[in-house]
């Protein structure tokens, strides 16, 4: 089983210990087509779940990048902001957008799995 989960935001997260990766989908990357600016949070702040974390731009639109759990900055992916283009490239890999310290766990329960999201992304774009 895979310890990724998707919100209904396009973004994934990935649990190591009390550390969550975030970063948008492949399938948000491909809606957004080419990806020219990043925006992070600040390390250090606080964020809520369902909260704006950042933003994302493309030739075709600008579109807030979410978090799907509450906690506290720790890191972010300054490469994505230097290159944006690396988004498009490898959106659920070396793309992450921040990682933060989870304030509490039982918000990954609502998350999606692949298959699940996968379903989702499917009906949401017809």
């Amino acid at each position: 089983m895979s310890d990724v989960k998707y919100s209904k935001e396009h973004e994934w997260i990935k649990v190591d210990g009390d550390i969550a990766t975030i970063g948008i989908t492949q399938h948000a990357t491909e809606m957004l087509g080419d990806i020219v600016f990043a925006e992070l949070p600040e390390k250090g702040s606080s964020v809520t779940k369902d909260g704006t974390a950042g933003v994302v731009e493309s030739t075709k639109a600008a579109s807030d990048v979410y978090t799907p759990v509450s906690g506290e900055i720790t890191d972010t992916n300054q490469s994505i902001v230097d290159d944006p283009s690396k988004i498009n490239q490898d959106p659920e890999g070396e793309a992450w957008f921040f990682k933060l310290k989870l304030k509490d766990k039982s918000e990954i329960d609502s998350l999606m799995n692949k298959e699940e999201y996968d379903k989702f992304a499917k009906e949401s774009s017809t």
